[in-house]
């Protein structure tokens, strides 16, 4: 606990000085440029990843940072709300999904269900990448490495995919009003790669 309160005297007396003129612009108003979906994962640091400042990105962050497809409903729909928001409300002009490699997320749906027992909402919420298992289980792969990666790139795929089925980001899209982006990152390395649309693959941004 200690070191989380050492970290605000330090961010108190280090980092917002430094950025203290800024902190004051944003204070009432905020125009993120992005809508940043990433993975809950600890090791992934949206703002390291892109160095970017306070009020770039707007954030949404979830267990491998799956989107739920459009839809209406009297239940609490945080990610659905937050797209919502972030697009209609903030007017972002871009949309990415991020994925990473060691995703505990991805490797957690080739789990047996009794390994997922005790997590009964965590079960339920990664039905979202149904899709993706099904697609890596038709490739039949042996190797347990080149599975992984292959998932956490579908998955990245398939969540741009459910972007599309919200009626305002496919109008937007179409008429070239925003960007939608797909990422891999290698938490070993550092690499981002870009999900290329007409390749059908991620290249490495460089």
């Amino acid at each position: 606990m200690q070191l989380l309160f050492d970290g605000v005297k330090k961010f108190n007396n280090i980092d917002f000085l430094e950025h203290k003129l800024l902190f004051e612009k944003i204070s009432r108003n905020q125009q993120p440029h992005t809508l940043f979906i990433g993975c809950s994962d600890s090791r992934v640091v949206p703002s390291l990843i892109t160095k970017t400042l306070p009020g770039d990105l707007f954030v949404i962050r979830n267990i491998a940072n799956l989107v739920p497809p459009y839809r209406i409903s009297d239940d609490f729909l945080a990610a659905t709300s937050a797209i919502e928001y972030a697009v209609k409300m903030l007017e972002i002009k871009t949309i990415l999904v991020c994925g990473h490699s060691n995703c505990g997320g991805c490797n957690a749906l080739f789990m047996a269900p009794e390994a997922l027992s005790n997590v009964p909402n965590t079960q339920k919420w990664l039905q979202l990448a149904a899709p993706v298992k099904e697609k890596i289980l038709a490739m039949n792969i042996t190797n347990v490495a080149q599975r992984e990666w292959m998932t956490e790139q579908l998955n990245v795929v398939e969540q741009l995919n459910h972007l599309l089925t919200y009626p305002y980001i496919a109008s937007l899209y179409s008429a070239g009003s925003i960007d939608i982006l797909g990422w891999y990152y290698l938490i070993e390395t550092g690499e981002v790669y870009n999900y290329d649309k007409t390749k059908k693959g991620f290249v490495k941004i460089e």
